[in-house]
């Protein structure tokens, strides 16, 4: 038996950025190849695409870590790494797609319809791509980016016309039954629909889909009984009708009451329920004790203003008049909805003094600079090759970040930290005084890095120690 499943949630990883390649052109009789090293491929992305043929979030109830693959790095000869294969998860039609604090991402409608939940990281660039007249043959290359990763939630709610709701065992499963082609479980005990059914109805020329929504209880929008779980798939419904139980054997149920509760646990739900357009139908009109109550209470319903259709799902009675009455509910509700216009496109250009970043000193003394080039560079940096360090210092002083620290106060020595808390990179700021080529010693160093620098000193004394340890380690080992 297959389990329905309305909401996961989903544990996702976009695949990482490919690094680019160092490498110069070797050959007899070409001294002066120049470098060929290619470029990263881009990590693959995530994508939630609609699927009319998926009905349920079983698949990734099973299965909630979902990982795309890692983009390969460059390689010698101008070869670029091969991108990471997107991964595309294919949903129910009315998937809502939420952050992990309720948030509203993406709500996935029409066949078709996607939404990129997690982006691949972008490749690095190889040292190919990095030359120029003033550094002819980079000693590095970029670092591939991280792919976003996170949580997010998936939640199914019924596309539907036409909700059908009441307590349980009031017919609504025997209705939708006959009304379509649907075939939902049907037994004479309370709760046995236990997924949401959908049908389709052809009344005249107007096609319609029915939802047999389970069924509700006094508490329901508060969690009891089914309760939250299938409230929710009332929502997108343009009409609902309470179909009530005429036959029940519970002493102190009719159906005026029960109407009054399902209303009362509709408006306590919210999500606008309460002004959707309704009708009654009363069921099990075949049973005399049935008609006798339909004719008993179909005055005092009449009188609250509501349509009411006295129907037997067996005896298949009324349900044609019950069937054109919801074609000219849905029809109304269809020419009432405003026409849907296509998406424009709206550029909003920079502000001429946005520098795309920002430089704050905290508390403690550290200046912190958040932006997403600076954060993004930070990340491509090989912070074991001081030419690339040195190349990350030479673009953040063309973007403009010294003369803001400067502004803000820093001086030499001062702390400077680049991203969030979580995984900045935290260095001693020296102020560049030149930048160029002529700065350049072998490749893969930076003469910039000769002068005293107190953070890299330390992790200088640091790796020495390390070294001094290893190396005593290997003198008294035993053969």
């Amino acid at each position: 038996m297959t389990t329905f499943v309305d909401r996961v949630e989903l544990h996702i990883a976009a695949g990482n950025g490919g690094h680019g390649c160092a490498s110069v052109h070797r050959e007899k009789f070409k001294p002066l190849g120049g470098p060929d090293g290619g470029n990263g491929g881009r990590g693959g992305d995530i994508t939630l695409v609609v699927d009319q043929s998926v009905t349920t979030l079983l698949d990734y109830h099973h299965s909630p870590h979902r990982k795309a693959t890692n983009g390969k790095p460059g390689e010698g000869g101008h070869r670029s790494g091969k991108d990471g294969q997107d991964l595309v998860l294919p949903v129910p039609d009315g998937t809502v797609v939420l952050d992990k604090e309720g948030n509203v991402l993406a709500d996935l409608v029409g066949q078709g319809t996607s939404y990129v939940a997690a982006q691949g990281g972008r490749g690095g660039l190889g040292n190919a791509a990095l030359a120029s007249a003033r550094r002819k043959a980079p000693g590095f290359a970029l670092l591939g980016e991280p792919g976003q990763t996170g949580d997010i939630v998936l939640e199914l709610k019924t596309v539907a016309d036409v909700a059908l709701v009441g307590y349980p065992s009031a017919g609504k499963s025997s209705l939708i039954s006959v009304l379509s082609a649907a075939k939902p479980k049907i037994a004479d005990y309370p709760f046995t629909t236990l997924v949401p059914n959908l049908g389709v109805v052809t009344a005249g020329a107007t096609v319609y889909t029915i939802a047999d929504v389970p069924g509700l209880i006094p508490g329901a929008s508060q969690g009891k009984g089914l309760g939250l779980e299938f409230l929710r798939h009332v929502e997108r419904c343009s009409v609902l009708v309470h179909v009530l139980d005429t036959a029940t054997l519970e002493s102190e149920r009719d159906p005026l009451s029960d109407l009054d509760v399902i209303e009362a646990e509709l408006r306590e739900y919210g999500a606008g329920l309460e002004n959707r357009p309704r009708l009654v139908v009363l069921n099990k009109i075949d049973i005399p004790d049935g008609k006798d109550l339909a004719e008993m209470v179909r005055p005092d319903l009449e009188e609250r203003g509501y349509r009411v259709f006295e129907v037997s799902a067996v005896a298949h009675t009324g349900l044609k008049e019950l069937s054109y009455a919801l074609a000219e509910l849905v029809a109304g509700a269809r020419a009432a909805k405003p026409k849907e216009e296509a998406t424009r496109i709206v550029i909003r250009p920079k502000a001429v003094d946005d520098t795309g970043f920002t430089v704050v000193r905290e508390e403690d003394g550290l200046y912190r600079v958040r932006g997403e080039k600076p954060e993004r560079w930070v990340r491509q940096t090989d912070f074991n090759n001081d030419e690339a360090v040195g190349y990350l210092a030479d673009r953040l002083e063309r973007l403009g970040v010294e003369a803001e620290l400067t502004k803000a106060g820093a001086r030499a020595g001062d702390g400077v930290a680049i991203g969030p808390e979580e995984n900045a990179v935290v260095f001693d700021w020296e102020p560049t005084v030149a930048s160029g080529a002529e700065m350049l010693g072998r490749r893969g160093e930076d003469h910039r890095f000769e002068a005293p620098r107190p953070a890299a000193q330390r992790r200088r004394d640091k790796q020495a120690e390390r070294d001094e340890a290893e190396q005593e380690f290997d003198e008294f080992k035993p053969f």
